[in-house]
């Protein structure tokens, strides 16, 4: 009986022991598993965030004094530029050209094939404005330069050091972080509108959908025959 007794008060302070470190152990799991570390924000998308704007696209072409037609070069810029607005815009093109530089004769020469080009390209001449700009001085280069208004991704200025980062012990990321991916980004999107709804889907392809399904019923080869066939090489 002694030794039964000597036990109990162990066994008693153990269970009570016990039962307290699991009160305090699900205490720790209640709400304050919800609570987050880092209370200030610090995700790049965040402060450089991709928008959809109205924005002047401008592509300049360069002009020497002695050029009288379009080289290839000159036509794969009018090309692209046409394409960027046929699918961004529906508004007037500008066709500026220079004045009071060397080159201005030549460009005023080769701005009539400009406005051909781009008609070749499905812009309506109707559209098509012509107009100058004064140069900055006989070292400018003065290209003809296109323009027109349209949608387009935008995010903000690159460059920006608000802080110190060598002083900076919050551990996280620079202001400037993410600025130059979102940048990138915001010029690599076809169309910008994609950003704001999705696009309706394409109707399928019934004549390849059929012929894929014909070829499946038709062909009678496994993927072992198949294997068996390229086993000798």
């Amino acid at each position: 009986m002694a030794h039964m007794n000597s036990t109990t008060p162990r066994f008693g302070i153990s269970k009570a022991f016990f039962a307290t470190a699991v009160a305090v152990l699900s205490g720790c799991a209640g709400p304050h598993d919800q609570l987050t570390t880092g209370g200030i924000p610090d995700d790049y998308r965040a402060r450089h965030p991709i928008i959809v704007t109205e924005a002047e696209q401008t592509v300049d072409i360069p002009v020497a004094s002695t050029d009288r037609r379009l080289t290839i070069a000159q036509r794969d810029l009018i090309r692209g530029f046409a394409a960027n607005y046929i699918s961004r815009a529906s508004g007037p093109v500008y066709v500026l050209s220079p004045q009071g530089s060397p080159n201005s004769a030549a460009a005023y020469q080769l701005r009539n094939q400009v406005r051909a080009e781009l008609a070749s390209r499905g812009i309506a001449s109707s559209k098509i404005v012509n107009t100058s700009y004064a140069a900055a001085g006989p070292g400018d280069a003065a290209p003809i330069r296109l323009s027109f208004t349209g949608t387009t991704a935008i995010t903000t200025q690159c460059g920006q050091w608000p802080k110190d980062i060598s002083n900076d012990l919050s551990n996280q990321n620079y202001y400037n972080f993410g600025c130059a991916s979102q940048n990138n980004l915001a010029a690599q999107i076809a169309n910008p509108e994609d950003l704001v709804a999705p696009r309706g889907m394409t109707p399928i392809d019934a004549q390849r959908r059929n012929n894929a399904i014909q070829e499946y019923r038709t062909t009678t080869s496994t993927i072992e025959d198949v294997a068996d066939s390229n086993s000798g090489f």
